[in-house]
């Protein structure tokens, strides 16, 4: 038998690592979320589905950071209404790490309007118009890496390695 130095990580291990730190994405539990008490529920469903909490902050969020958060949005005419109610309460920003988390994380959130929204998504159990939608998440990889930068710096996002990451990948 072959003796494993605990230093050096096996293959295995070396490529589940790299699979997760893949892909990281953005989610921000909204003003209306946050009053609803509805962000331990959201955290828990993140963490039941196997990702990893990387970083996360209770924030009231300036004006200027929703208006660059938002800035693809700009021309609609709900933009000016989106950034009032955004800035209207807390919001609880987080980091997400894992294997397709971007794609998989607004499967999890439900459709924009929540009354397109399946059971058993987040915005399908807990909301009814899309103005309250309760939640954000990064549309696409490259948003995510964008969206991430705005809210952390790169000494807020932890990297570590979960217990539970050999349970979760194969």
């Amino acid at each position: 038998m072959v003796e494993r130095h605990t230093e050096y990580p096996s293959l295995q291990e070396a490529q589940i690592s790299s699979r997760m730190a893949d892909e990281s994405t953005f989610i921000a539990v909204k003003p209306d979320g946050v009053q609803r008490g509805l962000v331990g529920e959201i955290i828990k469903r993140f963490e039941q589905k196997g990702f990893k909490l990387v970083a996360m902050k209770f924030v009231q969020a300036s004006e200027e950071l929703l208006k660059e958060h938002y800035t693809d949005l700009k021309a609609l005419p709900f933009y000016p209404g989106l950034v009032k109610y955004m800035n209207s309460g807390p919001v609880v920003a987080m980091v997400w790490e894992g294997l397709n988390v971007v794609k998989t994380g607004r499967v999890m959130l439900g459709e924009t309007n929540p009354a397109n929204s399946k059971p058993g998504t987040i915005r399908g159990d807990f909301c009814i118009e899309v103005g309250r939608n309760i939640i954000h998440g990064s549309d696409s990889v490259d948003s995510a890496k964008r969206e991430i930068g705005l809210w952390f710096k790169p000494e807020e996002v932890v990297s570590y390695k979960s217990c539970a990451q050999s349970w979760i990948y194969e």
